[in-house]
């Protein structure tokens, strides 16, 4: 880059173009959500038919394309920003090594290079002639050292003040370059296809694409105050609170994941993050998938020509030993994302408010990670978090009719919002721990819940800061374990500060094998606000299974009378009943959750 080039340069017209972006990238958003939350969902409450489904296929179409325009304008924004800090940076360089030129009364060229009047140094006889120099950017201890022996040796005082502006000159240019050199392709890499589908292509560019930006960006991110760490939920809430709205937007383009899993944060902003990851995720994985040959056919008829007649082929085996494993992981793994996006997809029907990620990844622990809210947690009178047990994760948290661990929540939701008139619920469920895989021994062992108990507890925790920073209050929180669920339940009430009750309200347990406790009142709500129902058959294997190998102290669980909770009725015919739509079992927890207690019916 020239001299005069930088000169000219204008950092805040491309801050402003950043802010355009900004802007579109905002209104991208909003447009999404109008369809998503009230479009769509309006036709699902009050539409049926083929021309609703079609509709709603389109309107799904257009949905993807405003988060697509979202996700790659608040990126163009992010990448803008950071190449005016750049540019920034050298032209501030240069502004002051041409002033102090100027002061100094030399000349700076167009082409960079300086002139020095004529002068003599104290002694000399008579003035030194003027003269020009040109600077080089960069340099060694060496070459750094020869030329401050040529500026002591020469007879003209003003050549090393030149030389020195020079070089600050010829610096601040190189920076420029580099910066133009550097942000130039990452800037022409922000465009899409030229069609109307966003595919999954689409999509792992935009991932390639916030990578090559955060890489570039890291001088001008590194200006932001950074997230605290291992901060708190309520110094996260505060850091949060601190930003402007232009780095809260730039912060969430290029770092969506750091920001959906720091609790604390704005549901809605955890919910926008997650769904960027999410949307990334579930194409990469995809992709990953349709890379996988095509399984080739099993059987072939014996070479040999003797019995059997058909055998295994060498092809068939070949694959499965290379790719079944690897086919099935990502399989499952995509079940879960489908039904995540199944659940988005539900909005509407039968009421269903809107769906907040508040927490996702596909690994995680080990069983993946979703945090998943109907309704918005932060503004509701009443929220219910709801935490499976054995067996879960993120490939089967949607299955079958029901929906699974997402559809209790569903169900909880529905039931406590028809006792509710007037009140806004809001349930959770929270799959945010490594659930054991099996019975024996997995989830005969206290440990799974050990590791999970006290991210429950900072998962409450930033809850309740999130509540706070929306409206001031705090909602109404029962927080519900299932089986191995119930004993994580425990650990979270018994870890932190956990004597104050001010994250939860109220603990339901069911089907559980124990708590890690032997008395309601340690669980720090008080034993009047602590919950239990059990089950026939294989319900009683797990609770006194539990008993037994020492989940609950003492050999006691919490259905037992010595641990003094309440202990409600329960329909359910088993340990999987007690979700069951329109039973006893869940009308009891609704009630607790709406904190109506002369509703609940104990044993």
């Amino acid at each position: 880059m020239d001299l005069t080039t930088l000169k000219a340069f204008k950092p805040a017209e491309f801050e402003e173009a950043a802010d355009g972006y900004r802007a579109m990238s905002e209104m991208a958003s909003e447009a999404k959500d109008t369809i998503d939350q009230r479009i769509t969902a309006g036709i699902r409450r009050r539409l049926e038919g083929a021309a609703a489904k079609a509709a709603l296929r389109e309107l799904g179409d257009l949905s993807k394309n405003f988060h697509y325009m979202q996700t790659e304008c608040g990126l163009a924004g992010a990448a803008l920003n950071g190449f005016a800090f750049d540019m920034a940076v050298a032209k501030r360089k240069l502004d002051a090594a041409l002033e102090d030129a100027r002061a100094s009364g030399c000349t700076v060229n167009s082409d960079g290079s300086v002139g020095f009047p004529a002068g003599r140094k104290p002694g000399d006889e008579k003035d030194a002639d003027a003269g020009t120099v040109s600077g080089s950017a960069g340099g060694s201890p060496t070459s750094d050292a020869l030329e401050r022996q040529a500026m002591n040796l020469h007879p003209n005082p003003h050549y090393a003040k030149a030389l020195g502006c020079a070089n600050r000159i010829a610096d601040a240019l190189r920076e420029a370059t580099e910066a133009d050199t550097k942000w130039a392709p990452k800037l022409r890499a922000l465009k899409a296809d030229d069609d109307l589908v966003v595919s999954d292509r689409d999509w792992a560019d935009a991932k390639s694409d916030k990578a090559g930006v955060l890489d570039a960006a890291r001088p001008y991110l590194g200006s932001i105050e950074a997230p605290p760490k291992d901060g708190t939920p309520d110094e996260n809430a505060a850091w949060w609170k601190g930003l402007t709205e232009e780095q809260r937007s730039d912060y969430l383009a290029v770092h969506p994941g750091a920001l959906g899993s720091l609790n604390g944060l704005p549901s809605d902003v955890r919910d926008e993050a997650n769904r960027m990851v999410l949307a990334e995720t579930k194409a990469a994985y995809q992709l990953e998938l349709n890379a996988i040959p095509k399984e080739p056919v099993k059987y072939g008829p014996n070479p040999n020509g003797s019995y059997p007649a058909a055998v295994i082929t060498a092809e068939w085996q070949a694959w499965r030993n290379t790719y079944a494993g690897e086919k099935e992981r990502l399989e499952g793994v995509l079940r879960g994302m489908n039904a995540i996006q199944d659940r988005f997809d539900r909005t509407g029907r039968g009421g269903l408010p809107e769906a907040y990620l508040l927490g996702f990844d596909p690994v995680g622990l080990g069983d993946g990670k979703v945090i998943l809210a109907t309704g918005n947690p932060d503004t509701a009178d009443h929220v219910g978090i709801y935490v499976p047990g054995t067996f879960s994760g993120i490939e089967s948290i949607g299955e079958g009719e029901d929906h699974g661990d997402l559809g209790r929540n569903e169900r909880l939701w529905a039931e406590t919002t028809r006792l509710t008139p007037g009140q806004s619920v809001s349930t959770i469920t929270w799959l945010d721990y490594n659930a054991p895989d099996n019975i024996a021994p997995q989830a005969t062992n206290g440990q799974y819940a050990d590791e999970g108990g006290p991210r429950l507890y900072d998962f409450l925790q930033g809850n309740r800061a999130a509540q706070e920073t929306a409206d001031g209050s705090r909602a109404h929180t029962t927080v519900i374990g299932h089986s191995y669920g119930s004993t994580v339940v425990g650990v979270s009430a018994q870890s932190g500060s956990w004597k104050d009750p001010s994250a939860a309200n109220d603990f339901i347990f069911a089907g559980s094998p124990g708590v890690q406790a032997d008395r309601a009142a340690d669980l720090g709500v008080g034993a009047g606000h602590v919950w239990a129902m059990g089950g026939p058959w294989d319900d009683q294997v797990v609770r006194q299974g539990g008993r037994l190998v020492g989940l609950g102290d003492n050999l006691t669980i919490p259905t037992d009378s010595r641990f003094g909770g309440n202990v409600m009725k329960s329909d359910s015919g088993g340990h999987t009943g007690f979700f069951d739509d329109g039973s006893l079992s869940m009308r009891n927890q609704a009630a607790v959750i709406a904190s109506q207690y002369d509703k609940v019916e104990l044993d």
